[in-house]
């Protein structure tokens, strides 16, 4: 799923991040113009250290939003409003999607927990739109688009 990133690419996504990625990725969504909106992680970084995170929001525009978001309490908001067996089944299946990826020989360690790291709740709205947006059926990344649809109303 996404694309192989290319030279330019890379050095764009390290440009958003404000660093070199540390593991493989591709990109999984863009702006009109091509511009990488959401990278998909590997879930080995190349040190062999794990990487919980698998869909990551590089798009400015967006992070900033969610940041917004996050700091007039949406964390805390979104927790409250959204199904938490709906939240436990996302952790999990976000989880087996990324660890599906993992060799059945490997024998380091291994990522853990659902999106973002998280067992439970919700710890990053980034994390979640960044799923949501790239597809998954995330009741916290839907619960962001609907307060951004508000937003900007």
């Amino acid at each position: 799923m996404g694309e192989q990133p290319t030279p330019a690419e890379i050095e764009r996504v390290a440009e958003l991040l404000g660093r070199r990625p540390g593991g493989d990725f591709t990109i999984v969504v863009r702006e009109p113009d091509g511009d990488p909106v959401v990278i998909r992680n590997y879930p080995l970084l190349n040190s062999g250290r794990p990487m919980p995170t698998r869909y990551w929001l590089v798009g400015p525009a967006l992070r900033s939003r969610i940041g917004t978001l996050e700091s007039n309490g949406g964390v805390r908001d979104a927790e409250a409003t959204v199904d938490p067996e709906e939240l436990a089944a996302a952790h999990k299946c976000y989880a087996a999607e990324r660890d599906a990826e993992i060799p059945d020989d490997y024998t380091g360690h291994r990522p853990s927990n659902g999106v973002g790291g998280t067992r439970q709740g919700v710890k990053c709205l980034h994390a979640h739109y960044a799923w949501f947006l790239a597809g998954g059926d995330d009741p916290v990344g839907r619960w962001v688009h609907e307060q951004l649809a508000i937003d900007h109303g």
